[in-house]
């Protein structure tokens, strides 16, 4: 006869004890940043590009960059008070065009879900 209590416990005690497989990883993310390097940049002295330079953009509101021509929608969507959530940024880097119509970003979007959640993880190490 097998114990329902104890083995519930036991699984209970093994999946607070495992530790998280699915983390951000911001040196992964640095990887997949590779992607973006020929419009963007980040750290210490980035410029912007064809598109902005991405130091502090997570939580940040749209279309702050200085110096950067943003397109009519993305100007729009500042408007409307957009802020570059991990949500917003996890929304448009799977597909900027279907999240903001109208954005000049030519990039089709990341596909693993991963990639996206440590790119994320990256651009949060530059403020």
């Amino acid at each position: 006869m097998i114990n329902l209590k104890g083995a519930a416990f036991a699984a209970l005690v093994a999946s607070i004890a495992m530790p998280a497989l699915a983390d951000d990883d911001a040196e992964k993310g640095e990887k997949v940043f590779k992607k973006c390097k020929a419009c963007h940049a980040v750290g210490e002295g980035a410029k912007n590009k064809v598109g902005p330079e991405l130091n502090g953009i997570v939580d940040n509101e749209a279309g702050s960059v200085e110096g950067f021509k943003y397109s009519k929608a993305f100007m729009e969507k500042k408007a409307e008070g957009l802020v570059w959530t991990e949500d917003n940024l996890e929304s448009y880097l799977t597909k900027p065009k279907d999240f903001i119509p109208g954005t000049k970003m030519s990039f089709a979007g990341l596909r693993k879900e991963d990639d996206i959640e440590n790119v994320i993880a990256y651009l949060e190490t530059f403020e």
